[in-house]
């Protein structure tokens, strides 16, 4: 699985003009489900977005994570995450799980950043959404499982 992870004072996520999910300070995940990719695979992803130390403490270091810090998620399917862009100029996205095992891996996801007791919203699989944040710091993270 690829994530990519920005630090956010909030995000939000609307569908044909409407607010569906938004968060407070947290992070915004972005995710998206490679072949090859299980449950387990996402819960490691959850386990890691959840300790990583992306917050500051009280003399300004990056050393609390979201746990730590209360933090809201506001996760996201972007298929996006897994184009390849080595030949030409259009991208292909043969690298993204097919639609069926990406929406389960992606709720997977989801519920295994909840299950942690992070508060955790998301997005609406499949559909044309327009992603509001203001990221913090700039921070944003690329992780990928197979380098976790």
């Amino acid at each position: 699985m690829r994530a990519l992870l920005q630090r956010v004072t909030r995000a939000s996520v609307s569908v044909e003009g409407k607010v569906v999910s938004q968060c407070g300070p947290g992070l915004l995940i972005l995710i998206c489900a490679t072949p090859g990719d299980d449950e387990g695979t996402a819960e490691a992803l959850a386990l890691k977005v959840s300790k990583l130390r992306l917050f500051k403490d009280g003399q300004g270091k990056m050393n609390l994570s979201l746990a730590q810090t209360e933090g809201e998620a506001l996760v996201v399917s972007q298929f996006t995450l897994a184009a390849d862009t080595s030949r030409g100029n259009r991208p292909g996205f043969s690298g993204a799980a097919k639609p069926d095992e990406a929406k389960h891996l992606y709720e997977h996801f989801a519920a295994a950043i909840k299950n942690l007791n992070i508060p955790t919203q998301t997005g609406t699989f499949g559909a044309e959404m327009a992603v509001s944040l203001t990221n913090e710091g700039p921070v944003t993270i690329w992780l990928d499982t197979d380098r976790v």
